[in-house]
């Protein structure tokens, strides 16, 4: 299924809504930006309080969640609930105003990162908020904000936990960012371009043709060594096991967010979950083809979807599956490790490209 040009999501909205103009691109941004905000943060109200649990607990042989509601459903409602309904406990010697920041900080990095991402047609509307020819290094500036929001939080609790959780978010950043961003350069060499439409485009040859059926040329199958660089990079960058430094609840509590309660622990943990999913939109996005799959291009939508919770699901089975580094292990694996990989696959894809063209 190919990927045709098309309005992108803002401009469908000033268009049906007869609006011309300045004030047509302004509301219909406005809308478009708050439709896609609210899909993603239905993901993570779905992924944070049940999905986590269910799927944890089908790994690790227990029930999880299954008495509120019909499948546990309810537990949603009942767990933002809970969490709000909390008292917010601001400990003594904080540094305020950026103890307060840092937690809105987390989500709105993730959610920014979502502007520029390509998710597909549904239906007639094609839902990606903006098009920017530098498309790929706008989503990594945007998720790399999340760091500055984890340093802040641990500064400002004034708690020797909450600054060490800080402190190995900053190292865990510097090492695995870097190795994220060289192999994505790769995927940029093969595309020619760092417009997420234009990456998603290029995937849509034909690789090669088994039993009547297309295999389309997604990078994770023309190289599959760095998408398994990028993936792992990938899950360092979002924190996720064997990568949860920061928040090591068996070794500094609960790191950056220990001196956290209330509606600002709900921003922390929903950050998280916003990132995951931004994480593999980004992959989908460079390595999977972003939302092209088999049918009609009018579900490319659903195809998106699909590729995203597949790897919130690969996350949730690392989580089960593999036991925490220890922060030696972690930097020694990043910059020792996945440094020097990344850019040996970067000049061993720049020479094939070369030679092919």
């Amino acid at each position: 299924m190919g990927v045709a040009p098309a309005q992108l999501f803002p401009e469908f909205i000033a268009e049906t809504l007869g609006l011309p103009g300045v004030a047509g691109q302004v509301v219909g941004a406005l809308i478009a930006a708050a439709v896609v905000g609210n899909i993603v943060l239905a993901f993570t109200g779905v992924a944070g309080p049940w999905a986590k649990r269910k799927i944890t607990a089908a790994f690790t042989d227990r029930i999880a969640v299954d008495r509120i509601g019909p499948f546990g459903l309810l537990i949603i409602p009942a767990a933002a609930v809970q969490l709000l309904a909390k008292e917010l406990i601001i400990p003594e010697g904080v540094d305020r105003p950026t103890w307060d920041i840092a937690p809105i900080l987390l989500p709105a990095s993730a959610l920014l990162g979502f502007a520029v991402i390509p998710m597909g047609h549904l239906g007639p509307v094609n839902l990606q908020l903006a098009d920017p020819e530098v498309g790929l290094a706008l989503v990594f500036a945007f998720a790399s904000i999340a760091s500055v929001s984890l340093v802040m939080a641990g500064y400002a609790s004034n708690n020797k936990y909450s600054m060490l959780g800080g402190l190995r978010a900053v190292a865990q950043n510097l090492a695995y960012e870097i190795p994220l961003i060289v192999t994505a350069m790769s995927v940029v060499i093969f595309a020619g371009t760092l417009q997420m439409s234009g990456i998603v485009e290029a995937q849509q040859d034909v690789l090669f043709t088994i039993a009547g059926f297309d295999i389309p040329t997604w990078y994770a199958l023309v190289n599959p060594f760095a998408f398994v660089l990028f993936l792992t990079a990938n899950m360092a960058e979002i924190g996720r096991n064997p990568f949860d430094i920061p928040e090591a609840p068996t070794e500094i509590v609960g790191g950056y967010q220990t001196e956290y309660s209330s509606a600002y622990f709900v921003l922390f943990y929903l950050g998280e979950f916003v990132h995951i999913f931004l994480g593999g939109a980004i992959l989908a996005v460079t390595f999977l083809g972003g939302a092209s799959g088999p049918g009609p291009e009018s579900i490319g939508f659903l195809w998106f979807v699909v590729k995203i919770w597949g790897f919130f699901l690969f996350t949730q089975w690392a989580r089960a599956a593999f036991p925490r580094v220890r922060i030696d292990q972690l930097i020694e694996i990043g910059w020792k490790g996945m440094l020097v990989l990344s850019f040996a696959n970067l000049v061993l894809t720049a020479v094939i490209v070369g030679v092919i063209v």
